[in-house]
């Protein structure tokens, strides 16, 4: 018996329309690190964590606006016509999702950045702190140690 193909897949077609759905509304951080470094114009990264949270480390150039508080907050902080980024955590936190789902209820296009700040930091990516911007040591089982992409 196989385990991986107990259900069967779905054919080519499903998959590659699954896939390209699923790539539509997520990135990850080695794609946002190349386009905040590229300064890709009407890109905005948003931190939808709390205020501690914020304080603790964030993105540089993110723009801190908590889940709660983007319906009465954005328009104030997002120019029209931007394509939001939405970050939380990490992977075991649905904060971004819920963050992506109130932009796109407000019209932006918006995507969710998979492994969210957990993964920014663990690829060694540069944090900004109340003490400055650092960065921790790349975890070897997240990146490669040698370069900032996974060339995937």
């Amino acid at each position: 018996m196989t385990f991986t193909f107990a259900v069967p897949p779905a054919d080519p077609a499903t998959a590659a329309a699954y896939f390209r759905n699923r790539l539509s509304v997520e990135t990850d951080v080695s794609d946002v690190h190349a386009d905040l470094s590229a300064r890709t114009p009407g890109l905005v990264v948003v931190d939808s964590r709390g205020a501690a949270a914020w304080a603790q480390g964030h993105l540089p150039g993110a723009v801190h606006l908590p889940t709660a508080e983007i319906a009465t907050r954005a328009a104030d902080l997002i120019p029209p016509g931007s394509a939001v980024v939405t970050y939380c955590w990490g992977p075991g936190c649905n904060g971004a999702t819920r963050a992506a789902l109130e932009f796109a209820r407000l019209g932006h296009p918006v995507k969710e950045m998979a492994g969210g700040f957990e993964y920014w930091a663990r690829e060694g990516l540069p944090v900004v702190t109340e003490a400055g911007v650092t960065r921790r040591p790349v975890d070897d089982l997240t990146a490669p140690s040698t370069t900032i992409t996974c060339d995937c």
